[in-house]
């Protein structure tokens, strides 16, 4: 343990690389609870980071209706102090706490968005920092004109598009197989889904940069991974988080979201030369000039792979290390980064995780999104000294 810690101190480097052309978005009262920005212009889009339902007097409003009208609020006060509008939404993250009806979240969204608004995933989780009970990120484009909905035939009117093109990519929303009898015909019904959704946008799965595939405890992950590998090139898949979540739209245990790039020219996967091709996830891929990363724990590959720390702390430096090793290899480093996903263990551990994300990050910060997706695991090590998963990263890097 010793010898692994002197390793991930060691690895705490200043970024060396030019950092992208970035410009921070911080509306006047905006507050934020940890070393990350509200908003930050990076090359056509503006990242903005998970909002909570909290009012300038810091209450949640009382009913979910009305929290996610106040979390609308908030991002478009982000938005706003970026130049553009709520019209320039592409894509959006919502995540519901406890048990929080779903429908009345989505119809209070489509209320807010009278066109159908962005591409939009929504998900059940356990906790975010702060216990907001709804918190939602978003991506704008800046060009108002580069933005197109995808709809397929007998889709539901009135709400978010199966897809928004948004120039030269395709944020896509959930695409779930609920209602299909076992796991390998559920994951098969969501995946060709999503198919459908990328033909009517003129692109195939080839295409696919980044996926968030989230489960719920009713999904077979090994299952999912079989039937996934086979839409995919081995070697060259697109990144990947795979989130296990507390609950999903309509009773699904599978659904999928992500980005795809609309010109295959301008996708290309890379992979570090101590990571084997793998038939499910690419380490990175970029689009453009914007770089998708898989979501990295603490696992250290190898003959004895695994999660050898017992703390937070520990694992969220070697997941850092894991990252840099995508970034690395693309010419890129931490000051690139524009973006990130944290899924914690227990957010009770929030500010221990943030204590050390500080310390590889600098100012701008990236913007980023931190839950905790469902109940903690048992801490408690295994036969072969490895440990649970407590967080992982996820990012976007733009050169």
């Amino acid at each position: 343990m010793k010898i692994l810690n002197a390793l991930l101190v060691g690895c705490a480097l200043l970024a060396t690389a030019d950092a992208a052309d970035v410009k921070l978005i911080f509306p006047p009262g905006a507050k934020t609870v940890g070393p990350y920005s509200p908003g930050l212009l990076a090359g056509k889009f503006l990242y903005v980071s998970g909002q909570g339902a909290k009012n300038a007097a810091g209450e949640y409003p009382p009913t979910l209706a009305a929290q996610v009208r106040q979390v609308f609020e908030n991002i478009k006060n982000i938005v706003t102090a970026g130049g553009l509008t709520m019209d320039h939404v592409v894509y959006a993250q919502m995540y519901i706490t406890g048990a929080g009806d779903f429908e009345a979240a989505r119809a209070a969204w489509i209320e807010l968005f009278p066109d159908g608004g962005p591409a939009l995933a929504i998900l059940g989780i356990a906790r975010t920092p702060g216990d907001t009970p709804v918190e939602i990120n978003a991506v704008a484009v800046k060009d108002l004109a580069a933005k197109k909905a995808v709809r397929l035939p007998g889709s539901r009117t009135g709400g978010p598009p199966d897809a928004m093109i948004a120039g030269d990519r395709l944020f896509f929303s959930d695409c779930s197989g609920q209602g299909e009898p076992g796991a390998e015909a559920e994951a098969t019904a969501a995946l060709a889904r999503m198919g459908k959704v990328l033909a009517a946008a003129g692109i195939g799965y080839d295409n696919v940069v980044f996926v968030n595939p989230y489960l719920t405890e009713g999904m077979d992950a090994g299952v999912m991974n079989r039937v996934y590998a086979k839409h995919f090139k081995f070697g060259d898949t697109p990144a990947r988080a795979t989130i296990h979540v507390s609950r999903l739209p309509g009773g699904a245990n599978l659904t999928f979201t992500g980005v795809a790039a609309m010109d295959i020219r301008a996708r290309r996967s890379v992979r570090p030369k101590n990571m084997p091709p793998s038939p499910t996830a690419s380490p990175c891929v970029f689009v453009a000039d914007t770089f998708y990363c898989s979501a990295k724990s603490a696992f250290i590959p190898g003959p004895n792979a695994g999660i050898y720390s017992p703390d937070v702390e520990t694992q969220v430096r070697q997941s850092v290390r894991n990252l840099l090793d995508g970034l690395e290899e693309a010419g890129l480093d931490l000051a690139n980064v524009v973006t990130t996903n944290v899924y914690l263990d227990d957010v009770e551990e929030f500010a221990k995780m943030n204590r050390i994300y500080a310390s590889y990050f600098k100012q701008p910060y990236p913007t980023r999104t931190t839950v905790q997706q469902r109940p903690p695991a048992q801490r408690k090590a295994n036969d072969r000294d490895q440990w649970p998963m407590l967080e992982q990263i996820s990012l976007i890097a733009v050169k």
